[in-house]
């Protein structure tokens, strides 16, 4: 429990630590006592640019960071499957491509935008199950099918994206991985959505514990094992929708956060899914952070970043996964 609590202290503090770095440094650089007293006056015009464009994106980055990394816990925690990513298995290109449909066509619904993404997403889902499912669920052919169906995905939202109408040029950032440009509206679809997802998420803590265990103990228990694991996954599904409809496809947090979370508070979702947030947050900040300051005035989208962080990642756990399950 000592260990819980200190590591839960450790990652807020290094995520507040990140966020106010972050709001300090860039193309305008100004003090912590300068800002404060600008946002309380008003008057200072540098203080205004990053109240009006870079808090939005470090508020944008947060939410769609913890979305994400707890989206991961629970399709792990659903699928029984240590590899499970909605970037990896198409949840969020599913999602990217029924937002750019929807904005596209009615343009005026942009609030909802991640309402429209968890259809894509949910679709998805769906297709990952039913292609994977071969006398049970392997993980590595969960993969390989959730890459063939996000290939699709994306093929689909690329042919939206180029086939020159000035409507789909101009949303097309919504759908994209940079958090450059995102706006205090952007803010708010982010929270609305997020906020209702990540409640969720905490509420059904003990049902994912209960998902740890073989179905026919879950039975004996009384619980419906398929209407858990479609809760669950409805939830991952929101979340992940919410952080691709307006940070963009950012894979391998949902991935990562997980594994990293379960070694410092273990396995129980009680404390697993609340660090998740937090350390899926504070990794998504930092990679945007480095990414707008490594190469100014030039950005790296978080998005590569967490592909070279992510990418060796994958490799580890699937060799692990072949070795653990044979060549299944």
């Amino acid at each position: 429990m000592r260990k819980k609590i200190i590591s839960m202290i450790s990652v807020i503090v290094l995520l507040l630590a990140v966020a106010i770095y972050s709001t300090i440094t860039g193309s305008i650089q100004v003090g912590i006592n300068e800002l404060i007293s600008g946002l309380i006056s008003g008057t200072n015009e540098e203080v205004q640019v990053i109240k009006d464009l870079r808090i939005p994106r470090i508020i944008i980055a947060m939410f769609a960071g913890a979305a994400l990394a707890v989206a991961g816990t629970l399709l792990q925690a659903v699928m029984r499957n240590p590899l499970a990513d909605s970037g990896i298995i198409g949840i969020s290109a599913g999602a990217g491509f029924t937002t750019v449909l929807a904005v596209s066509f009615f343009p005026t619904l942009y609030f909802w935008s991640p309402l429209f993404a968890f259809i894509g997403g949910a679709i998805a889902c769906i297709l990952v199950y039913l292609f994977s499912w071969k006398s049970g669920l392997s993980p590595v052919r969960m993969i390989l099918v959730g890459v063939a169906i996000n290939a699709v995905f994306s093929g689909l939202s690329d042919t939206f994206n180029y086939r020159g109408s000035y409507t789909v040029t101009s949303i097309s950032p919504t759908t994209t991985s940079t958090l450059a440009l995102r706006t205090w509206r952007d803010v708010e679809i982010m929270v609305s959505f997020g906020s209702i997802g990540l409640v969720c998420a905490f509420v059904l803590f003990a049902t994912c514990n209960v998902l740890a265990l073989q179905d026919k103990t879950v039975k004996n228990l009384g619980v419906s094992v398929i209407r858990s694991r479609v809760f669950v996954s409805a939830v991952a599904v929101l979340l992940a929708a919410a952080a691709t409809a307006v940070a963009g496809l950012i894979a391998f947090i949902g991935l990562l956060i997980p594994h990293i979370s379960r070694y410092f508070v273990g396995s129980d979702h009680k404390w697993l899914i609340p660090f998740s947030a937090v350390a899926g947050a504070l990794l998504l900040l930092l990679a945007d952070t480095l990414g707008r300051t490594i190469i100014a005035p030039n950005e790296i989208p978080a998005s590569i970043i967490m592909a070279i962080i992510g990418g060796p990642f994958l490799i580890f756990l699937l060799r692990r996964s072949d070795h653990i399950h044979g060549n299944s």
